[in-house]
């Protein structure tokens, strides 16, 4: 299956206005209390902006025109009472969007980490992990963003605008017609700009997860770029990325802000309508100053929250494109599901622990890397797989442990169809060794036991005991500070032998049913691989153990050797004859 993001699939997600915002209704769902005080604080700060303009006019015409100061006094309380609750309310509204915004960020975080987690590892390998970084991060927090400021301007300014609109045709339909025509000319703009709007806002959030993408390989590999004294490739490619996003975000800041003037200019029309359309209805005995000042107040409500909603259209624009881009992923489908199983596993069927069945496999828009290949593995022994680079040696490994799937054939584990395992149940009996192990921060005994399933909620002296049962205690004994000793960065800071011997007692103590080794002795010296198989000695008589070597000597004890080139895994017959094929490059005969 192709997992390669922003790639056009007929089961992408297309997002059509607010419509696009239905993946985040579960997460609101949540939020209802607080959104429905929002909502009332939102119509009460309105409510006291579109109020205050019918005092000041009803004031004018009233008290002012008749010098009754009381008037004018009682008047002022009034509203001085209504901006003060349209404060409360605006402090209200704040506070619980912001909260609201803060939680569906959080839940939405979670949401796609836990996406990430359930695709297999070929959609890792076609993507970029900066760029998937950025999807989380930056993408969410312009979500975050919407909901905690623009939504509730977007809300607020939408009463607003409906409310002065409503009083200003109630008060005289003529001139309030008059002065809504510029809207009109204003819609039409948007509706026909907002496109390509969110296209330019799309262009830019991919090309910042770009950015993010070249920053991580390039810091990532950067002791490789040191040692060959590429610094120069490593500035060349950052500017490559770093010229994209800036011709991208200078694209998407100008479609953000193409609205402001126009929004400007409909107010300045608007007002400059009901000047000039009021002055003559007062000339002619159809309006009070008063009035005409309360109009132009709503004239103004009616086109300065139209006007902020050119910069939150944008965000709305900017949202719209970032929901696109996390909606795709939360869209995936692992096509590596968990199937029924066929009938549970009998003793018997337990030997042999692996069969292959008319195996074939390609990666994508690849070519066949495997063809139709069968084999068997007995429960206990030692398999070699030997054979040119690129022949499939680590693609067959990965088959044995589910991290791809064929694309056609079968695998069987312990007689079970491969996939009929769960997650975890297939971890347990199958471990695998890479060249390059992993370790995560955290102590060296957090690490002996990074996800064994028996010792998840284990004490210390549980597993110091499980260790020393083992009989790894002595082993271990090299470390500076003991099982306390800290791992950092990926475990850079220990030697690659330590790492690796973490790597082998982590495997060891889990007691696999299978236990691949994919170059796991390669980088190391003599010494640590012979304390490496003493390790491996401690593993129960039942394991079948499978290594994928270059070095000769690694392979020599196996009870059987494959040579796997061309599409095909077939036995090699004898360690001699073995090294025969691989010095030759040959296929078996």
């Amino acid at each position: 299956m192709n997992y390669t993001l922003n790639k056009p699939s007929a089961d992408a997600p297309k997002s059509s206005g607010l419509r696009a915002f239905k993946p985040l209704l579960p997460l609101l769902a949540k939020e209802k209390s607080d959104l429905a005080i929002a909502f009332v604080a939102i119509l009460f700060n309105s409510g006291s902006t579109l109020v205050a303009p019918i005092v000041i006019g009803y004031t004018v015409d009233h008290y002012i025109q008749t010098r009754d100061f009381h008037g004018v006094l009682v008047a002022s309380l009034v509203l001085l009472a209504i901006f003060l609750v349209g404060m409360v309310a605006g402090y209200t509204q704040t506070i619980r969007m912001g909260s609201v915004g803060r939680r569906v960020l959080y839940g939405f975080r979670n949401e796609i980490f836990l996406k990430l987690q359930e695709l297999p590892v070929a959609f890792f390998n076609q993507n970029k992990v900066g760029d998937l970084i950025s999807r989380i991060n930056n993408d969410t927090d312009r979500l975050n963003q919407f909901f905690a400021q623009a939504l509730m301007q977007f809300v607020g300014n939408f009463f607003l605008i409906l409310g002065a609109g409503i009083l200003l045709l109630t008060f005289n339909i003529r001139l309030g017609a008059a002065s809504l025509l510029p809207a009109l000319g204003v819609l039409v703009v948007t509706r026909l700009l907002s496109p390509w709007v969110k296209k330019k806002n799309v262009r830019s959030l991919k090309s910042l997860g770009g950015i993010s993408a070249e920053i991580q390989e390039s810091l990532g590999n950067f002791k490789v770029i040191v040692a060959f004294n590429r610094l120069d490739y490593f500035r060349d490619k950052f500017k490559e990325a770093n010229d994209e996003n800036f011709r991208a975000s200078v694209g998407a800041g100008l479609a953000n802000n193409v609205f402001t003037p126009i929004y400007a200019l409909a107010s300045g029309l608007g007002q400059l309508i009901v000047v000039a359309y009021g002055i003559a209805l007062i000339a002619g005995g159809d309006m009070t100053v008063g009035l005409l000042i309360g109009f132009l107040f709503y004239v103004n409500g009616f086109y300065m929250p139209l006007r902020q909603l050119a910069s939150v259209w944008s965000t709305l624009q900017q949202s719209l494109a970032a929901l696109d881009r996390i909606s795709e992923v939360l869209s995936l489908k692992s096509d590596m599901a968990v199937i029924p199983a066929s009938a549970p596993a009998s003793a018997a069927a337990r030997c042999p622990i692996l069969l292959f069945h008319n195996v074939s496999f390609r990666y994508p828009e690849g070519q066949d890397v495997l063809k139709h290949i069968s084999f068997k593995l007995e429960c206990g022994k030692t398999y070699a797989l030997v054979g040119p680079t690129g022949g499939g040696k680590t693609t067959t490994a990965s088959l044995m442990a589910r991290l791809y799937d064929p694309t056609e054939g079968m695998v069987e584990l312990d007689g079970r169809d491969i996939r009929s395992y769960a997650p975890e149940e297939r971890a347990r009996k199958v471990g695998f060794i890479l060249q390059e192990p992993f370790l995560f921060s955290g102590t060296l005994l957090d690490n002996l036991f990074y996800g064994h399933p028996d010792f998840v909620r284990a004490s210390k002296s549980e597993r110091l005991a499980a260790l020393e049962t083992s009989g790894f205690g002595d082993l271990l004994a090299s470390f500076e500070k003991g099982l306390d000793t800290q791992v950092k960065t990926s475990g850079e800071s220990i030697s690659l032998g330590q790492r690796q011997l973490i790597a082998f007692v982590r495997a060891v103590l889990r007691k696999p049913d299978v236990l691949i080794l994919d170059e796991a002795t390669a980088n190391i010296d003599t010494v640590t691989e012979q304390l490496l198989g003493k390790v491996l000695e401690r593993l129960p008589a039942a394991t079948t153990k499978v290594i994928i070597a270059h070095r000769l000597n690694t392979i020599e004890n196996a009870d059987e050797i494959f040579f796997v080139n061309n599409g095909q895994v077939e036995p090699a017959g004898s360690f001699a004859h073995a090294v025969e094929m691989l010095m030759h490059g040959k296929r078996a005969t």
